[in-house]
Parts: C-alpha cells; sequence; structure tokens
C-alpha cells in the first residue's frame, strides 16, 4: 500500500479544498506556539543558567494567566474586526517584546522582566482568541481529525525551530543575538498570516455573542464539560515548567538539552500528534480522548522512575522519548474535543472559554511546580503530576454527550 503525507494524516479521503485548509491551519498553529516557544523552551534554560531558582523559574508561569483570563476580552476579537489583522498585530507587538528581552538583567529579575513577559503572554493570548476561532469556522466536521493532528505538530514544530533552534544555538551564539533574530521571524510570520483567506463573520452572530454563549454554556449538563476541560491537561501542565531545571541538575549540558528533550523531543512529539489525528480520523474524539489522554498521562511517571532510580543519561533519553510521543497523542485528542463541542458561528467567545478555563489551573499549578519539586523532591513531585490527571477519566461517561461523533465504518 502506497503511503503518502496525507494517509499519514488520515486526510487521504479528504477533497484537494480540504488540503489546502491544512496548509492554511499549520501556518496558524507554527504562528500560536512561536511566542511560546520563548516561553517554554528557551526562557527556563536561559533563567536557570543565570542561577535563578527553580520556585522563581515556576513562578514565572503565573505571568501567563492572561492566557486564562482572555474569555473576557474574547468578545472584542468576536464583535470587531478581521481575525486575520488581530492575529498580525498582536505578532508585531509580540516581536517588540522578545526584541527586549536581551536589555533585561536576567541575573537579578525584577518588575520589568515581569512587565515584559506579561506583554507578551497578553498578546500572544489575545492572538489564540483569533487563532482558534478562525480555525474552527474553516474546518469541517470531517476535517478534525487531520486538522488537529496539523494544529499539534505544527505548534510543536515552532516550539522545535523557535524554542529548540534558540537553545541549540546558545552553545554558539549570545542570547541577546538569538532573541532579536526571534523578533524577526516574528514580524514575517505577521506579515504571512495576512494572506489566509478572508474569513466573515455575519453581523447578526457578532452582535449576538451573550446569546450564543448562554445557550451553550447555561445547563447543568455543562457541569462534567468544565470540571474535565479543567484536568484533562493539569498532569502536563504540572510537569512542564520542572523537566528542563531537571535536565540542568542532572548534569545535562545545554547541547544535550536543546537537543534531546527540546528538538528531538518536539520532533516526536509531532509524530505523536500526526498519529493521534490519524487515530481520531478512524476512530473518532471520544476514543481519542480516553485512550491518547490516558497514555499522556502515563508518561510522566517515566520521569519519576528516573529520579527514584537514578538511570542517568540514558534513562532520561527514554523518558523524555515517551513522555514526547506521548504528549502529542494527547495534545492531539484534546484539541479535537475542544474544535467538536463548540459551534462554529460562536467558537471565539466559547472556545476562549474553553482553553481558559483548561489553562487557569494549569497556569496555578504551574505557578507552584517549582516549590512542589524543591519539597518533595523531582522523583515524588513527577509521580504526582500523573495522580492529578486521573480525575479526568472519571468524568467522561458525562462529557461524551457533547461530542459531536460521526458514525464510522468497522469501528
Amino acid at each position: 500500500m502506497k503511503v503518502t503525507v496525507w494517509s499519514i494524516l488520515g486526510a487521504e479521503r479528504l477533497a484537494p479544498e480540504s488540503r489546502k485548509k491544512l496548509g492554511v491551519v499549520a501556518l496558524l498553529y507554527f504562528i500560536q506556539g512561536s511566542p511560546l516557544a520563548i516561553l517554554w523552551e528557551a526562557l527556563p534554560v536561559y533563567l536557570r543558567l543565570q542561577g535563578i531558582s527553580l520556585g522563581a523559574i515556576g513562578g514565572l508561569r503565573l505571568l501567563e494567566l492572561p492566557y486564562s483570563l482572555k474569555v473576557f476580552w474574547s468578545p472584542l476579537v468576536h464583535r470587531f474586526g478581521d481575525r486575520r489583522v488581530w492575529v498580525s498585530g498582536c505578532m508585531m507587538a509580540i516581536a517588540l517584546a522578545v526584541g527586549l528581552l536581551p536589555l533585561v538583567d536576567a541575573v537579578h529579575p525584577g518588575w520589568l522582566l515581569a512587565g515584559l513577559l506579561l506583554l507578551l503572554t497578553t498578546l500572544s493570548a489575545t492572538q489564540d482568541i483569533a487563532i482558534d476561532s478562525y480555525t474552527v469556522a474553516l474546518i469541517d466536521r470531517e476535517e478534525e481529525g487531520p486538522a488537529n493532528g496539523v494544529r499539534a505538530s505544527a505548534y510543536r514544530v515552532a516550539l522545535v525551530v523557535i524554542g529548540g533552534g534558540t537553545v541549540f544555538l546558545a552553545a554558539i551564539f549570545p542570547w541577546s543575538v538569538l532573541y532579536l533574530c526571534a523578533a524577526l521571524v516574528f514580524v514575517l510570520l505577521g506579515f504571512l498570516v495576512l494572506r489566509a483567506p478572508r474569513l466573515e463573520l455575519p453581523e447578526q452572530t457578532r452582535s449576538q455573542w451573550i446569546a450564543g454563549f448562554a445557550n451553550w454554556i447555561g445547563t447543568w449538563n455543562a457541569v462534567p464539560l468544565v470540571l474535565f476541560v479543567l484536568f484533562y491537561k493539569l498532569g502536563e501542565f504540572a510537569i512542564g515548567p520542572m523537566v528542563k531545571p531537571f535536565w540542568v541538575d542532572q548534569g545535562r549540558s545545554v547541547f544535550e538539552i536543546g537537543l534531546v528533550p527540546t528538538t528531538a523531543g518536539i520532533i516526536l512529539s509531532v509524530a505523536g500528534s500526526l498519529a493521534g489525528g490519524a487515530f481520531i480520523a478512524r476512530y473518532g474524539t471520544f476514543r481519542g480522548i480516553w485512550a491518547l489522554g490516558l497514555l499522556q498521562a502515563v508518561s510522566n511517571l517515566g520521569y519519576a522512575v528516573v529520579a527514584w532510580a537514578e538511570l542517568g543519561r540514558f534513562g532520561l533519553y527514554s523518558a523524555s522519548v515517551f513522555e514526547s510521543f506521548t504528549g502529542g497523542l494527547g495534545t492531539a485528542a484534546f484539541l479535537a474535543f475542544l474544535m467538536n463541542v463548540c459551534e462554529k458561528e460562536h467558537a471565539t467567545v466559547q472556545y476562549a472559554f474553553l482553553s481558559s478555563i483548561f489553562s487557569l489551573t494549569g497556569r496555578l499549578v504551574g505557578g507552584v511546580s517549582g516549590l512542589g519539586a524543591e519539597r518533595m523532591g523531582y522523583g515524588n513531585y513527577f509521580a504526582l503530576t500523573f495522580l492529578i490527571s486521573l480525575p479526568a477519566f472519571v468524568l467522561l461517561p458525562w462529557v461524551k454527550k457533547w461530542i459531536h461523533e460521526a458514525h464510522r465504518n468497522g469501528t
């Protein structure tokens, strides 16, 4: 049987027009992942090398609260303007913020660094609103599986190119030069997004956003949905800020960190995302969120075993491979779920609401992750991150009714 990129994506039956949409989705989610590549991949390594404590590095995650509060200004994006222009404008401003990072004293981080990072996260959260809304409107139901594989993959490719590339090249170039190069890339992406097709929202849909949101979420059936979204990614958020510091404290070099958990790891997560999208295209969203999500949660135990048993370099590499691949699986499943339960005409506020609430607990637990690792030790803390992932799976029977599942032959 001939294997093509479309069969890998689970998109071999899609029309050429649908495949063009996947290209637009890839661009949008590369853009969405680019600012977070600086925040999640480059900045923790940079700060740890400057001698900043784990508690302070984890505490910086509290500056990502705009991702959890963006629902409050999502009606502005829904009500006014072209969503492509929102994305472009935010990317230009993000480029300015990243370009100013080298001017801040990282050895003694203070209010200036905090303010700059808060500006960056607010702009990034705003562009997320526009990107997610645009994508839900663009993609049809039968395209959701492949589209969400592409979404998760492009997002993680941005982490490789921007985040992994920055860490990798830090062994050769000064960090200030690398931040300025990243800013130039962001400017280019800001112009490029304007080439995406324009999607109009009817004026009636723009003006009636309150009714659209209230009718969708205003029943008791929404309670398990909200709780599920709160818990599903909690373990990933809890372990995320401590993975790179764990590598540093294991004595691994900047080159190794840039190569294995960042670059190679994210490539593996891209493979996981593509596999997850194909799985969902074949077996559906509901099977995806429980089967792929459970694998993602279990992967946190790999790092716990490495810390407890002191398995060294190759144990660390193995844990990274498993965690990266299953992280891609779980992300593709969760993105498919969020897209599936939103209504296309009101997705701006609905998707912003769901993504805000799941990131709220994530940012909070990420903010105290350093304290948890310091007090419990890496092994015990990593095991705890697995346990806090489990409540979401108890809610699955009540969540299933929200999913618009097409009948699939042979499943």
